[in-house]
């Protein structure tokens, strides 16, 4: 773990939590990775029902932490992609559309298969959204 000025890696997830709280996120799940991953303590995943919600989202994170003095180190995705990243170094936070939260599947990844709640996608809104998702993909 990385010195954030002052504040720590749970402290950052406990801020990220609440700015997407804010936007009303769905489905807001914290893994901790820090004994699968030398590059980061946390990851976020979190769902947008929209592009607009998920760039809401980015941006009340991004704002919340930069209050707290924490510099973000990148950002990946914004405008029209479904899914955004946010890197704030010791916590990565992830926010996606239903379709490529299922699609993507970043739970099972990071979790184990046996821990994964994506691969049913019940707490996804659509049921086709990673078939209308790959199909993007792939015109």
């Amino acid at each position: 773990m990385t010195k954030q000025n002052i504040i720590k890696a749970e402290e950052l997830v406990e801020l990220a939590k609440a700015a997407l709280e804010d936007v009303k996120a769905q489905d807001i799940q914290v893994i901790d990775v820090r004994e699968k991953h030398s590059l980061t303590d946390y990851m976020i995943i979190a769902t947008g029902t929209s592009n607009r919600q998920i760039n809401a989202m980015l941006e009340k994170v991004r704002e919340l932490v930069k209050a707290k003095g924490v510099q973000p180190l990148g950002e990946e995705g914004k405008g029209e992609s479904d899914w955004v990243l946010l890197d704030l170094n010791d916590v990565i936070v992830h926010m996606m559309t239903a379709a490529a939260r299922q699609f993507y599947d970043l739970e099972r990844l990071w979790m184990g298969a046996e821990q994964s709640r994506a691969a049913d996608g019940k707490h996804h809104s659509s049921e086709t959204g990673a078939n209308e998702f790959f199909d993007k993909l792939t015109k």
